[in-house]
């Protein structure tokens, strides 16, 4: 294995995994350690990697045949494409021992885990052998220092952590999109899960509990205290947070609601009013809407803006005022790409168009998908009878609501490739 003999965990994360052709199959995610009966540091059996939609899989250590900070290489291109599971004699290094709260020898001096480091011997065997630990000095503003000890002065890596704290989980999670975070959270252990997942600033954790299964958003909402839980429901955006709200009893949804912003709460309280599998449940109401005399530039620099989704910055809604749904009167729409041969200077109202009739807020969602597929749209717009704008259905909207409830769980199967992993432990 052409790779340094010693590599420290933390840094491998998100390193990306490439095939022997230098196809890149995924990312590293975490590292397999498996518990030995003596005294003995753990021997690393394998590395955890994510694969496109989500999957996570093992592979064994026998297979890498490069590790560095920038890629680890595969020496075969066969995969063993069944969901990585844990097993009871394993520890997965980065869930498992970050943040964990242990003692050094001699002395007994308090610290917490930044990081673990495998070693390769001679016999090309990887173990856990050296741990970075920072000592815990109990005062605020003075960080303890750092010690890269051998794993058999550490006491505490073994057994149930308690009281973990959660700053170098977060460090090894900061630059994961919201729906890979999303699904490194389903990994851990409910308890460590809600833990990690209140750590997070309320804008990070509301766009992560969007990628996550009704369920896990449920109990993570449930384990904040309520002014935070109302804090992120506002962070939301609003069909996310009705979708959410719709899976706790009403007298809890009224306790949050009242404790939302009332210009946060109102457009969330007006989703919650119409029928599931309609147009009005799965909307959103703030798409991009401006007034027939806004010029073209400033509908483009509208749509710049990076805190809309491709979907909604695909398009521009034309109203007259006011322009916060339910709107003035619903004059038509123009499509991003029509904004881009237009001159800048030029008016909306003169170059939108309205040949498409609008969705209304009773249309269910099998015909919502058959319009939109029918004229290739990414957005249709949503009126009411006074034929003012109240939202608008994207694609992603119909893909979340066409899709089963139980589409962001993880999948337990999967496909096998010709061997399983004990045969990938036994080669070499």
């Amino acid at each position: 294995m052409s790779t340094p003999t010693r590599v420290y965990i933390a840094r491998l994360a998100g390193v990306a995994v490439f095939d022997p052709n230098g196809d890149q199959v995924g990312r590293v995610r975490d590292a397999v350690a498996r518990l030995r009966a003596t005294k003995r540091p753990p021997e690393v059996v394998g590395l955890v990697a994510e694969m496109p939609m989500r999957r996570r899989i093992f592979l064994s250590i026998n297979r890498i045949t490069s590790i560095d900070a920038d890629a680890v290489v595969l020496g075969s291109g066969t995969l063993n494409l069944r969901r990585f599971e844990k097993r009871p004699n394993e520890l997965l290094v980065l869930q498992e021992l970050l943040d964990r709260r242990v003692q050094l020898d001699p002395g007994g001096q308090p610290g917490a885990v930044v990081d673990v480091a495998m070693e390769c011997t001679r016999g090309g065997e990887w173990s856990l052998t050296r741990v970075a630990v920072r000592e815990q000095t109990g005062r605020l503003t003075r960080r303890g220092h750092l010690h890269q000890v051998e794993w058999d002065r550490v006491r505490g890596l073994s057994g149930i952590a308690d009281n973990r704290g959660t700053a170098n989980l977060l460090a090894v999670l900061e630059d994961m999109r919201p729906a890979d975070l999303a699904n490194a959270l389903q990994d851990l252990p409910d308890a460590r899960r809600n833990e990690v997942a209140a750590a997070l600033d309320d804008e990070r954790l509301a766009d992560v509990l969007s990628e996550l299964p009704e369920h896990d958003q449920v109990e993570i909402l449930a384990a904040l205290d309520r002014e935070r839980a109302a804090d992120v429901l506002e962070e939301m955006d609003p069909d996310d947070a009705a979708d959410l709200l719709n899976e706790l009893p009403p007298p809890e949804q009224d306790v949050l609601l009242d404790l939302m912003e009332p210009d946060e709460a109102d457009p969330v309280r007006q989703l919650l009013k119409y029928t599931p599998g309609t147009a009005g449940s799965v909307m959103t109401s703030e798409p991009v809407i401006l007034p027939p005399d806004a010029t073209v530039a400033e509908a483009l620099a509208r749509i710049r803006e990076p805190q809309l989704s491709p979907a909604i910055a695909a398009q521009v809604f034309v109203t007259r005022a006011p322009q916060n749904t339910p709107t003035g009167r619903y004059l038509g729409m123009v499509h991003f790409q029509a904004l881009l041969r237009e001159p800048p200077a030029d008016l909306l109202g003169k170059v939108v168009v309205n040949d498409i009739d609008p969705l209304r807020p009773t249309t269910p969602l099998p015909e919502i998908t058959r319009r939109m597929a029918t004229y290739d749209l990414v957005a249709m717009p949503v009126i009411d009878r006074n034929n003012r704008l109240v939202g608008a259905v994207t694609v992603d909207d119909v893909l979340d609501h066409s899709l089963p409830r139980d589409w962001r769980d993880r999948d337990a199967g999967g496909a096998r490739s010709t061997t399983d992993r004990e045969l990938d432990g036994a080669d070499g």
